[in-house]
């Protein structure tokens, strides 16, 4: 199958399926010959000292069946094996493995090298007929031992040693605990929803779109999406390389850890969710929402945040690598049937539990793309920016967005901060950028727009580009906006120094 690239696949095409429309709202190491580089580990402020590895990007792709691949974990702890399955006809290939960060605008780091490993094609993909989820089959190409990798966000990269392709594959090497850390929680369950390798996806099928659309879908495969790095690059990334470039203390998981490890979260200053973060499980949120409780901050740098209720499974290659999400046909699920809960919106029944009760913020629609529009430029976290009231920056809204709705339960005090009119499929609304606080002392920040993090890469400190007509003046907010955020949440409770100002009578008027 052709390659979208990297953003293609992030404008109106794969959102058209995607939700409720507007009108339903060590030191560096060097390759060797045969065996794996050595990784040693270091410290945090060691680790972004090292130099990075400029080449680690995809150039020369080649057609999708020359190479692709998936690991058998999603994340794992330094030091715990994984396995890699892998299918080329190359008669040979290399597997590179990158630690993304900042390193002086670099990207990324080369952590771990194996030149050499034999090829081989895999055998084709099944679907199950019943719940339409693409299983492959595939055997383990080679075992991978992590000692010595820091904690981080990675990308392995396939090259067949014929040159005929390359691939990537992700993977978290995630941190045990997370105590004084602000913690990067990467979104994998949403990559896997919109994931259509083999044909089928939560959305779509080859057929028939969302009559035909999986059931279940597993991990056991690659990601189709950007050369197999699924929606990391786009999504994540770029906050990632802002995080490690301000120096955080930084804890690295992933929304399927923080459901299985209850613990996970005790003591973090901060969360991070990240640009596009759709599909949580009910232990997930749970657990969240017990951090911010505790006093830990919570900021979602994105928009449609937490809208899908899934249920996580094993598959035959591991625990938790199958997502399940029947949505409107919940009443079909086995599991469901089995009481467990319906895996449809939290919004919707049975036993409704609107997103907004945490985020404050809740998802209102799509399409849209519409400028931003700051309403109290006056609040802390545009410090520095020297906006007015007013200002405005073009196509910073979209593709989906949020808004306050006191029709759905909403936390207060709450501020909108930001209040850009919107129009989607006619109807007339806003997108809002809020902040709320809570007794623990915790701060919650929502962007209200998808766009966030890929933003930050307008014309950025990686010298990318963003799509979709961001400019440089909009990344330029955005990222001293996320700076302020991540630095204030950083340092504790944000609510004990940043305690929100409820404007909700003003902004919506009786609010």
């Amino acid at each position: 199958m052709a390659e979208p690239s990297r953003r293609g696949i992030l404008g109106l095409g794969l959102m058209a399926a995607a939700v409720t429309s507007c009108g339903n709202p060590a030191p560096h190491p060097s390759p060797d010959a045969g065996g794996p580089t050595s990784a040693q580990h270091v410290g945090p402020a060691a680790e972004r000292a090292l130099p990075g590895a400029p080449g680690w990007e995809i150039t020369d792709p080649g057609p999708s069946d020359a190479i692709e691949g998936f690991a058998d974990r999603v994340s794992v702890l330094p030091g715990e094996p994984f396995g890699l399955h892998v299918s080329t006809p190359a008669a040979a290939f290399t597997v590179s493995a990158y630690r993304l960060g900042w390193y002086d605008g670099a990207r990324a780091r080369l952590v771990w090298r194996r030149d050499h490993v034999p090829g081989g094609r895999q055998p084709a993909p099944h679907v199950d007929p019943v719940t339409r989820t693409v299983l492959t089959g595939w055997q383990r190409t080679l075992a991978v031992d992590t000692a010595g990798w820091p904690e981080g966000a990675y990308l392995l990269r396939l090259d067949a040693e014929d040159g005929s392709g390359q691939r990537y594959v992700p993977l978290t090497v995630r941190s045990a605990a997370t105590a004084g850390r602000t913690v990067v929680m990467s979104a994998p369950a949403t990559w896997q929803a919109y994931n259509e390798w083999g044909g089928y996806s939560l959305y779509n099928g080859p057929t028939g779109g969302l009559a035909t659309r999986s059931l279940r879908v597993v991990f056991d495969r690659p990601y189709d999406y950007d050369h197999g790095a699924g929606l990391f690059l786009v999504y994540e990334a770029p906050l990632v390389a802002l995080a490690e470039r301000l120096g955080l203390p930084l804890a690295y998981t992933t929304g399927i850890d923080v459901a299985r490890e209850p613990g996970l979260l005790r003591g973090a200053s901060a969360v991070l969710s990240l640009g596009h973060d759709e599909y949580w499980s009910p232990e997930q949120r749970a657990r969240v929402v017990a951090a911010r409780d505790a006093g830990t901050n919570l900021a979602i740098l994105g928009a449609n945040c937490c809208f899908r209720r899934v249920r996580f499974e094993p598959s035959e290659l591991g625990p938790d690598r199958t997502v399940v999400c029947y949505k409107d046909a919940w009443a079909q699920d086995p599991g469901h049937q089995a009481g467990a809960p319906a895996t449809t919106d939290f919004r919707a029944g049975p036993n409704a539990d609107p997103e907004s009760a945490m985020l404050g913020v809740i998802y209102d629609g799509y399409p849209v793309d519409a400028p931003y529009v700051v309403g109290s430029p006056e609040h802390w976290a545009f410090e520095g920016t020297g906006v007015t009231v007013g200002a405005s920056f073009p196509h910073l809204v979209g593709v989906e967005y949020d808004r306050v709705d006191t029709a759905f339960p909403t936390p207060r005090p709450i501020e909108v901060i930001a209040h850009s009119p919107v129009v989607c499929e006619g109807r007339a609304s806003h997108a809002d950028t809020a902040y709320y606080t809570v007794p623990s002392g915790a701060g919650v920040f929502a962007t209200g727009t998808m766009r966030w993090v890929e933003a930050l890469d307008a014309n950025g400190p990686g010298g990318g580009s963003a799509d979709h007509g961001i400019d440089a003046r909009a990344g330029d907010l955005v990222r001293k906006v996320t700076e302020n955020v991540l630095r204030t949440f950083a340092a504790g409770p944000a609510g004990r120094t940043h305690p929100a100002r409820d404007n909700l009578a003003a902004v919506y008027g009786g609010a």
